[in-house]
């Protein structure tokens, strides 16, 4: 169980629904880490813009960075 309990997708504050909206139209859920980010809906909206910013910009394609993400993760014991 974790220490800070995540933000349930149907409780979610206004600030935070369109960043969940989004993530459920392109991934079919919302990651547990803005679920816990959306605790405090600007710093959640503020890394999203900069994750977005690294992912969607640069000569890399998405999905290579996305591979790189989840080995980096995985290589760290990172449950997210």
């Amino acid at each position: 169980m974790p220490r800070v309990q995540p933000v349930a997708i149907d409780n979610a504050p206004p600030e935070a629904r369109e960043v969940f909206a989004r993530f459920q139209a392109e991934r079919g859920n919302v990651p547990n880490m803005f679920r816990t980010l959306a605790l405090r809906p600007e710093v959640m909206t503020a890394f999203d813009a900069a994750l977005r910013a690294v992912l969607h910009t640069g000569a890399l394609p998405l999905r290579l960075k996305e591979m790189v993400a989840v080995r980096v993760s995985q290589l760290n014991g990172c449950r997210y």
